[in-house]
């Protein structure tokens, strides 16, 4: 239920994918990666978990659309953080927290 993803290439450290994917309400962590070339409170990786997604009852297609809002927060952080964001709360409003 836990991955590392390696952002090496894609010009966005572990530091910057945590703090724009906490701007569309997608909760990560900064990671190191193996042979990470960054310092240890930069990064060049992120993990990602689904054990609170599987529990609040999220569905594969769900998941699906949560790797989307990834992606476009990742690769277009200037134009995409709105609809990444309206993405995460049309899940958690149908998820909700009890």
């Amino acid at each position: 239920h836990l991955m590392l993803l390696d952002l090496r290439g894609t010009g966005i450290t572990g530091k910057d994918a945590e703090k724009l994917l906490e701007k569309v309400n997608i909760t990560c962590n900064k990671n190191a990666i193996v042979n990470d070339p960054e310092k240890p409170t930069v990064t060049s990786g992120v993990r990602l978990g689904t054990a609170a997604a599987t529990t609040r009852g999220l569905k594969e297609e769900d998941m699906v659309l949560i790797a989307d809002a990834i992606a476009m927060t990742l690769k277009d952080p200037e134009g995409s953080l709105d609809k990444a964001a309206a993405i995460v709360k049309s899940i958690t409003d149908k998820y909700p927290l009890y």
